[in-house]
């Protein structure tokens, strides 16, 4: 029986502390290739396990295996590569420029290239991504500028946004790329109205929602479920389950309850979780769902397990919260390193070359960063016009900020 004493306010503890052991044994990770691939109009009902394991294509030895493999060339294969190291190498810039005070803030991507980068080459021409502040990969892989990303990160003359938004804070509808929203969620269920509108003018476009493992909390998250489910929108619901929010583990989210996948299962969604470091797992998956989603069959939810092997951005020291060593002990690896050594598998990459790729990409994000530089910084040089406040935000401005646009002198 239950103490019947005084009540205790419980807070879920991780595992592990700054200090202790590392230890994902409790991580139960499937044979690659061991998970079915159904059919795209599979009954829900029939794959609800699928919400409890891991799709995996590639092997500890490199190679491509099971039924979600085969599906990407060699160079299919070696654009993605490229894609994840210029993202890599374009936060490591970035990064840099934020300690060096050329921008306020920055959030990087370290250990997750692959769920976006990926996912990225499963959309077509049209479909609109309601991304959160870590699927930047999304606009690597489509060929966005990187000139203007930086633009944007240093509010300079050139930024697209004209500094109204908190930098990597990106926005372009011609890459289907939804304004990105500091207030956590909320790009959940807009993903939702947005494929529900697609749905309702017989458009052919789709939506992809993001969220990661924190923001799951929300009510936004479930709102989102309960009308993508009930209209069948065709949206695909992704969560990154990076296993940290800003500075707490995922069990505040009630990660520790079951799996994020597991939560569609009671709206009737198909649920999958995949390897979100395993670049031919995850596109694998992203298609599937968005083919369900083209056909009229509803939402797909799919949690992708990754992990944050950075900081949670450059505000944040994860060192006050987790071991210092947990990054190197997390077993599905380094999703580059895994791509790197899945095509030297396949003899059409090598140490030799990657090196080169390397010094390649570096060069072009530093010519980048240099162009994107002339134009200003934070601190330095053309900055945008204080007009530009007034302007974009009514089809016509109203008295009181035609005033305001006259007493600033603008």
């Amino acid at each position: 029986m239950a103490d019947a004493g005084m009540l205790r306010f419980h807070v879920p503890e991780p595992e592990v502390r700054p200090g202790g052991t590392p230890d994902f044994s409790n991580v139960t990770i499937p044979k690659a290739g061991s998970v079915p691939r159904p059919e795209i109009d599979v009954d829900p009902r029939t794959i609800r396990d699928m919400a409890f394991s891991i799709i995996r294509v590639l092997n500890r030895n490199g190679e491509a295996v099971g039924p979600w493999a085969g599906l990407l060339s060699d160079d299919e294969l070696l654009e993605g590569l490229r894609n994840m190291m210029t993202l890599r190498s374009f936060d490591q810039r970035m990064q840099m420029a934020q300690r060096q005070g050329k921008t306020s803030f920055y959030m990087q991507h370290l250990g997750e290239e692959a769920v976006s980068c990926a996912f990225r080459k499963a959309l077509t021409p049209g479909d609109m991504n309601f991304p959160t502040y870590r699927q930047a990969g999304l606009l690597i892989a489509d060929g966005y500028p990187m000139v203007t990303m930086m633009n944007q990160i240093y509010s300079n003359e050139a930024d697209p946004l004209k500094g109204r938004q908190l930098p990597i804070m990106y926005s372009s509808k011609e890459h289907g790329f939804f304004s990105i929203s500091g207030n956590l969620a909320t790009q959940y269920i807009q993903a939702v109205g947005w494929a529900m509108a697609s749905a309702i003018s017989n458009d052919s476009r789709i939506a992809a929602a993001w969220i990661g493992d924190g923001s799951t909390a929300e009510s936004d998250f479930h709102a989102a479920l309960v009308f993508a489910s009930t209209y069948k929108a065709p949206v695909v619901l992704n969560v990154v389950n990076n296993q940290w929010a800003i500075s707490t583990f995922q069990g505040i989210a009630r990660g520790g309850s079951g799996t994020f996948a597991a939560r569609g299962l009671g709206f009737g969604i198909p649920s999958l979780r995949v390897d979100g470091n395993d670049y031919l797992a995850v596109h694998a998956v992203a298609k599937w769902a968005a083919e369900r989603a083209r056909g009229n069959l509803g939402p797909t939810l799919v949690e992708y397990v990754t992990y944050r092997v950075g900081a949670h951005s450059s505000s944040d020291d994860p060192s006050a919260y987790r071991p210092k060593a947990e990054s190197d002990a997390w077993p599905l690896g380094d999703p580059i390193v895994r791509l790197k050594n899945h095509l030297i598998q396949r003899g059409v990459w090598s140490d030799e070359r990657h090196a080169q790729a390397e010094a390649e990409i570096l060069e072009t994000v530093i010519a980048a960063q240099k162009e994107a530089e002339s134009h200003g910084t934070l601190h330095a040089g053309g900055k945008p016009s204080t007009r530009d406040m007034f302007e974009g935000v009514y089809a016509e401005m109203p008295p009181h900020l035609r005033r305001q646009r006259q007493q600033a002198g603008v």
